[in-house]
């Protein structure tokens, strides 16, 4: 398979996105805090205890290593950031081209929102598990970050795909004659670990330091973030449940770490050359209990919570029900859950002495994220690259003729194309589907029951999308302002199913219409099409009436 490099030019400044002004910023955060009172004992309101800050108060443009000890390498050749799709690699990549840095971002399908993500960046699509791609993906760099994995694959695959990954990296980025490898792991104690997670990020760390490329190991442990897996776990738990049935781990200890501190010293002992071949444990300040983080979590959203103690753990049990309270699937659940078996804590701190700045501890983590949450400003989230395979899935223009099955339904309207377009860019998440949400959940709930996705993953609160956006058990393959908006399904189903918004001029008219496709070759395919079809009228037509009655 050919490795395809693409490379885009510096973009403008009229290009780049403008941040509000600081009295829009105060209207923002200030209608946010509203939104988030809590109502406690009769008509007392009680505000969350935080304030998210002006992002020029916080650092210039945003970012997180402003305030970083050290300064950008002038003889920095260009930098590979492999899981660059991911959520660290998503963060990682702007704070290495705001730097100065020449970056090369792989992922592992050519999907057109990176293209306008980063416009400074060349663009890379390799898969890690085909080492002829990987020779070419590391030709010309001096460091590559690897921050691959395959929790996604479920507990009894991974460990062979994420070994067979890194034995792959380290041959091409040898034969690439890379001058050093970064890689940030798991926390853990390889021979007493009883996680088989933990295990497999050690023994990756192992095969990378095994080759002939000097590679900085660094371990992290829960990683406390806005859109990271770990914090969108608790955050749900904690929001969704009053009792939490807490096993013999919620009393185990670890040192959770903020993802903003996690970028800064990827990036600083990228810039500190004498830390070539050296291990770091990183973390925050103080350690917890898992018990306490989730205490914390409560706290910050005026939850109040009772914590039941059981005296026993089915990892794959607990993973499969949480999968039904949070957005984030079993596999990736049981992966994590079965981390917490052991403490889970920085050993040596010697990365505060080698890379001095002040760090986040996990209550003022937990604050930030949730803050972020609010303001909609999440920059990555753990599902951006999830499921695994959907940037390889075949795309409706891709498909040899049409679909095998078709639904259309259509009205005719005298209103603007922007406001039409407006009321569709709102489907999906909290707000629902403007007609029939109850059946647009249960089918959610059926797929979380089968494993699948489901409507979990809701949608960004704010309506500008963008290609490759998660809608509920969707994700948008194609958007044309003002004129298309295309879904592909990622739910459970016997074949491949689209729905399409288009808004057509029709004279003076604007015709607003949505087709459904869906194609399969099996008779279970052509059972389940069958079967949803006596919906479709009043499950479609009302959902366009709607929207135009709503634009």
């Amino acid at each position: 398979m050919r490795v395809e490099l693409l490379s885009y030019g510096i973009p403008t400044a009229a290009s780049l996105k403008k941040e509000p002004s600081l009295p829009e910023w105060e209207n923002i955060f200030s209608a946010t805090l509203r939104s988030r009172e809590i109502q406690v004992r009769g008509n007392r309101k009680k505000p969350l205890n935080y304030l998210p800050q002006h992002p020029q108060q916080r650092n210039p443009n945003g970012l997180f290593c402003s305030d970083l000890p050290t300064r950008p390498l002038d003889d920095m050749g260009t930098i590979l950031v492999t899981g660059a799709s991911g959520y660290v690699g998503g963060r990682l990549v702007p704070e290495l081209l705001a730097r100065g840095y020449k970056v090369r971002a792989m992922i592992r399908g050519d999907l057109p929102q990176y293209q306008g993500r980063w416009p400074q960046a060349e663009l890379c699509v390799a898969d890690a598990l085909k080492i002829d791609e990987l020779r070419e993906a590391l030709r010309g760099i001096d460091t590559g970050y690897y921050l691959m994995h395959s929790l996604m694959k479920g507990p009894r695959k991974f460990e062979a795909a994420d070994l067979r990954s890194a034995k792959n990296f380290t041959r091409a980025a040898a034969d690439c004659k890379v001058k050093r490898i970064i890689y940030l792991g798991g926390l853990g104690d390889r021979k007493s670990s009883r996680s088989h997670h933990l295990q497999s990020r050690m023994a990756v760390a192992e095969e990378l330091k095994s080759g002939g490329v000097p590679a900085t190991i660094m371990r992290a442990g829960i990683i406390l973030g806005s859109g990271s897996a770990s914090y969108e776990i608790m955050y749900h738990l904690v929001d969704g449940l009053a009792i939490i049935p807490l096993p013999n781990w919620g009393h185990h200890r670890c040192h959770p770490v903020a993802i903003r501190d996690v970028i800064k010293y990827l990036v600083g002992i990228m810039e500190l050359p004498e830390t070539a071949g050296k291990e770091f444990d990183i973390g925050g300040s103080p350690d917890a209990t898992y018990r306490e983080v989730l205490e914390s979590f409560a706290e910050h959203l005026g939850k109040k919570r009772f914590f039941l103690r059981i005296p026993f753990s089915n990892i794959s049990l607990s993973a499969y029900m949480a999968s039904l309270l949070t957005p984030v699937p079993a596999p990736i659940i049981h992966c994590l859950v079965e981390g917490v078996k052991d403490d889970v804590l920085c050993r040596d701190a010697e990365i505060k002495a080698v890379l001095p700045f002040e760090i986040l501890g996990y209550r003022e983590a937990i604050s930030r994220a949730i803050s972020r949450e609010g303001l909609d400003a999440v920059d990555t989230r753990w599902s951006d690259a999830y499921p695994r395979v959907h940037k390889l899935v075949i795309r409706l223009h891709e498909l040899r003729g049409r679909p095998r099955f078709t639904a259309h339904h259509s009205l005719l309207t005298t209103k603007e194309p922007s406001r039409i377009f407006a009321s569709i860019c709102k489907i999906g998440g909290k707000e629902g589907w403007f007609h029939s949400n109850w059946m647009w959940r249960a089918r959610g709930m059926v797929d979380r029951l089968l494993l699948g996705v489901g409507t979990a993953r809701a949608r960004k609160r704010h309506p500008r999308l963008a290609v490759g956006d998660v809608i509920d058990f969707w994700r948008i393959e194609d958007l044309q302002l003002n004129q298309r908006l295309l879904l592909r399904a990622e739910m459970k189903m016997p074949g491949s199913a689209w729905l399409e918004f288009r808004i057509d001029s029709v004279g003076e008219l604007k015709r607003l219409s949505v087709n459904a496709y869906y194609h399969t070759v099996s008779v279970w395919g052509m059972i389940y099409w069958c079967s949803f079809l006596p919906f479709h009228h009043f499950i479609f037509q009302r959902l366009i009436e709607q929207i135009e009655a709503k634009s």
